[in-house]
């Protein structure tokens, strides 16, 4: 679309009426109509976004810099591939349907069929990392060096150098209370049950699970997982996934870290598929639980007697593999790929952890507890407080990499906020009446 065919209005046939659209901006060949800035506006409200001023300035503001950003891209030919979007699209797509409850309720919110709303997650997915990239770009020429870093320990006031948080380095020894191997067959017979009672016609796979399955998150769904690539489950789950290809088959029961399960083949898209799947997990008796706890609290009264180190005890008795390796010292790793550090700020640890070592002295070591994991495993520990590091202000010695990130994002939104600058005065802009009375952002939209 070009400047010289666009109109102050159009008409747009949405899924309930035909309504007239307003264009309140234009940026280079790209208009922005109203009906974007109310669409983003109540998407805002829904996910509880407040905004920093009059909402009808800063949305089409941050419009019209992501369309200098695509604008770029085009230039600069970036692009991203169907596979990286679909997977993030998908993942967006199934975090808002958990929180809608249903496909119907979604369809109704939109105004549109599943398959539009999900090409419109997917659009919106592939412009969100199409502009990441060409962020990615310009940053990437930002260098920021010890030297740097030192000026702005010197040069900044006080009252805005970091407060660094009380930090802890502690190391664990975990044991997982035994299941009996009766618990383990009722588990896999009801499994069995449930393939024969599919595999009958007597109830649906879909039915089974929203009744039965211990995945919370896809059972109210019938166990849809929708679609995934195969880095995205546990291993031996994506293997019994992309090896299926018949509805109406069910797998073999398969046992991962978080259970037992079944899988129905729903479809395959490409590289990725989708399946359900009903989740069980076997009930550990209190008495192994205590078990464990007492096999614990004789291990940390061999440490405490200097008998054996915690480091040996890690080598000879802890269940961790993350941890065992390292002589038990836990890694606080905030994203796959990125380096972890030693160092956990307080919230950052597990709430068990936590309580266990908030009171603890350097050297000291735990009385056993009770950790219920993220995959819903039950395991019993023992820690010990290596360091602890008192909450202070940053500094070089202590803080280098925390003042170095702090330091470097400072330079990559100054480069940031240049090159809008710089786009802002060599691209064209119209900003209709009633909507250019804005303080905005960025001053000098329009003008050249």
């Amino acid at each position: 679309m070009t400047v010289c065919l666009l109109t102050a209005l159009y008409t747009q046939t949405s899924a309930q009426s035909n309504v007239i659209d307003e264009i309140v901006w234009v940026v280079g060949d790209e208009a922005i109509y109203k009906s974007e800035v109310e669409e983003a506006r109540k998407e805002g409200q829904k996910r509880g976004i407040q905004w920093e001023g009059d909402p009808y300035c800063v949305i089409p503001e941050q419009l019209a810099v992501n369309k200098l950003f695509l604008n770029q891209a085009e230039l600069d030919s970036i692009f991203v591939t169907d596979d990286d979007v679909s997977q993030q699209a998908e993942l967006d797509f199934k975090s808002d349907l958990n929180e809608f409850g249903s496909e119907e309720k979604m369809e109704e919110y939109y105004g549109m069929t599943l398959d539009q709303v999900k090409s419109r997650y997917y659009e919106n997915r592939r412009q969100a990392q199409i502009i990441n990239e060409v962020r990615k770009k310009i940053i990437s020429k930002v260098k920021v060096t010890p030297a740097e870093v030192r000026r702005y320990i010197k040069d900044v006031p006080a009252d805005e150098i970091p407060d660094i948080p009380t930090q802890v380095e502690v190391q664990i020894i975990t044991l997982e209370p035994i299941i009996p191997q009766e618990e383990i067959d009722a588990v896999k017979d009801e499994m069995r049950s449930y393939i024969e009672r599919v595999q009958s016609g007597e109830v649906s796979f879909s039915t089974l699970a929203r009744l039965y399955s211990e995945d919370p998150g896809s059972a109210r769904n019938g166990g849809d997982l929708g679609f995934f690539g195969r880095g995205e489950m546990v291993p031996e789950f994506s293997a019994v996934a992309f090896n299926m290809t018949d509805p109406d088959k069910i797998s073999k029961i398969v046992e991962t870290e978080y259970g037992y399960h079944i899988l129905q083949f729903v479809e395959r898209l490409g590289d990725r598929v989708r399946v359900r799947h009903i989740l069980r997990k076997p009930r550990i008796p209190m008495e192994s639980v205590n078990n464990c706890l007492t096999r614990l609290d004789s291990i940390a009264n061999v440490i405490r007697s200097g008998n054996q180190t915690f480091e040996s005890c890690v080598t000879a008795y802890s269940q961790d593999k993350d941890t065992r390796n390292n002589k038990g010292n836990m890694s606080n790793q905030p994203a796959p790929n990125v380096p972890g550090t030693s160092k956990f700020r307080m919230e950052e640890l597990h709430p068990e952890i936590a309580k266990a070592v908030d009171r603890m002295h350097i050297g000291e070591i735990s009385d056993p507890f009770v950790i219920q994991l993220s995959n819903g495993k039950t395991i019993c520990a023992i820690v010990k407080l290596r360091n602890r590091i008192n909450g202070h202000k940053a500094n070089m010695s202590e803080d280098y990499e925390i003042l170095y990130e702090m330091v470097s994002s400072l330079r990559q939104q100054e480069a940031l906020e240049k090159w809008v600058r710089e786009k802002q005065r060599t691209t064209y802009v119209r900003i209709s009446e009633g909507w250019n009375d804005c303080d905005f952002i960025y001053p000098g939209w329009g003008k050249k």
